[in-house]
């Protein structure tokens, strides 16, 4: 998620792994256990009880060589950790990971109480950062942050080449600190600086609201400790202001955990119906919808490029096994599940053990889920971040310019050409926005002035979203 929340998609928990086995390169599962000899350094060779295994003597050696040999001292949890590191990206698995204690520990609080940082969630992809989605009301989504954009580098220094836990680590920092990001939007050979205030991101992750028309619209932002509670409670606040249908609203929702995206499954799923299928070891396990009270009311699911994993799971449930339509765009496609175990000193593995299937026995991994309805949103919606620590003015001519020209129009303003020349007519429409907004009429944009524009265009959007109009309107169709 920068901050690597719910694991770009879903994972399970289980029990902490015993020490030793880290030393030992992971070797999880053996029938016999005898005594093998290891040399650490010029040290005498330690006995420790540990599987006979004969494949691992390279890695032995050249541990041993390492201490013996190498110019510098190296401390053993170095190595230990290094080696551990070098088998999870042999994998070439984005999904898998390996974080030490300090790593873990933010990956335990993000699915459990608030961090602070930008409020992004991220994947390491071909050696490059992506971004997956923008957690909602965070500092990364105000700053213009959007799926599939790369981050090359942090406070100037690279990141090409880290794993997403790394550079979580440089990304995340204290609240009402700076950042600055070089960020390559989706789609372009350019890249920009976005400096972003760090601020403190809840794990609240369910926002009920309830329209005029009694349609409740719900939205889900990740899949966390307690959103099948958080869900369940705004059902009912929802229930009791009269609801008569409801939109679920899924997009830039990145994942989280498996048993959170079963237990709301089976709030809207006919009990006896398959919510997903899990493939492991060649064997196939259902998971069916359990009894209880379900919804029963009209419904509509929103997804997008941002719906990854866990949200697709519910997504693909509601679907195939309740006859929920879906709306809006194609989902990110991540079809697989994650195991995450600590080890003793409390640092993690995080390994793909598992893909999963909609009930119907698909595998969306790498393609996504395609809505019924397709609905795109506005040009504006991709416009691109401006730093407003940057001025732009009369005789400018950037990329800066032409967006802010866009945006202009977009509002309603007239700055003539969006060309990215910053001309009289610019300048005109430049001051109608900052009187319209109580602003210093100065003409030209920054600071303030291009927060708030920012601000204005994305306040638009949540107004005139064709793809929850067009939701609510399935829902309409359907109340009697």
């Amino acid at each position: 998620m920068e901050e690597e929340k719910p694991e770009q998609g879903h994972y399970v928990k289980i029990k902490r792994f015993p020490f030793i086995m880290m030393i030992f390169a992971l070797v999880f599962i053996t029938a016999a256990v005898t005594t093998i000899t290891l040399a650490f350094g010029d040290e005498k060779a330690v006995e420790v009880g540990a599987p006979a295994r004969p494949e691992f003597q390279k890695l032995y050696e050249a541990y041993d060589k390492i201490q013996s040999t190498y110019y510098q001292e190296v401390e053993q949890k170095t190595l230990i950790n290094g080696a551990i590191n070098g088998m999870i990206d042999s994998l070439e698995d984005p999904y898998s990971d390996y974080m030490d204690e300090k790593e873990a520990s933010k990956f335990h609080e993000e699915v459990s109480s608030s961090f602070e940082g930008i409020g992004a969630e991220v994947q390491e992809q071909n050696g490059f950062i992506m971004v997956v989605s923008p957690i909602k009301g965070s500092p990364a989504e105000k700053a213009g942050l959007k799926p599939n954009d790369l981050i090359l580098s942090v406070d100037k220094k690279s990141i090409q080449g880290m794993s997403a836990r790394e550079a979580v680590l440089l990304i995340r920092g204290e609240k009402g600190t700076k950042v600055t990001l070089e960020v390559q939007k989706a789609g372009s050979e350019k890249t920009q600086n976005v400096t972003i205030v760090r601020d403190e991101i809840p794990i609240e992750t369910v926002y009920p609201k309830m329209g005029s028309d009694k349609i409740a619209h719900i939205q889900i932002t990740s899949f966390s400790e307690h959103t099948a509670e958080e869900l369940t409670k705004a059902l009912a606040e929802m229930e009791k202001q009269g609801m008569k249908g409801l939109v679920l609203d899924l997009r830039q929702n990145p994942g989280g955990l498996l048993d959170q995206a079963i237990e709301m499954a089976n709030l809207f799923v006919p009990e006896g119906k398959t919510i997903l299928q899990i493939e492991s070891g060649g064997k196939t396990q259902e998971f069916k919808a359990e009894g209880g009270e379900k919804l029963a009311l009209p419904a509509a699911v929103l997804i997008d490029s941002g719906s990854a994993s866990a949200s697709e799971i519910l997504a693909a449930a509601l679907k195939e096994s309740a006859g929920i339509p879906l709306i809006g765009e194609k989902s990110f496609g991540k079809g697989t599940v994650q195991s995450a175990e600590d080890f003793s000193d409390s640092s993690n593995l995080k390994l793909t053990t598992a893909k999963w299937l909609t009930p119907n026995g698909t595998w969306i991994h790498e393609k996504g889920i395609v809505p019924d309805a397709a609905v795109a949103l506005p040009e504006y919606a991709d416009l691109t971040y401006i730093n407003p620590e940057v001025k732009l003015k009369r005789e400018t001519l950037s990329d800066d310019v032409k967006t802010a020209e866009q945006m202009l129009q977009a509002l309603g303003y007239n700055p003539g050409k969006a060309d990215g020349y910053f001309d009289e007519s610019t300048e005109k429409a430049v001051k109608q926005f900052q009187e319209a907004n109580k602003l210093e009429e100065t003409g030209v944009l920054t600071g303030a002035s291009t927060t708030k524009l920012m601000e204005e265009l994305r306040l638009k959007l949540e107004t005139n979203d064709p793809q929850l109009k067009r939701a609510i309107k399935s829902v309409q169709t359907k109340i009697k």
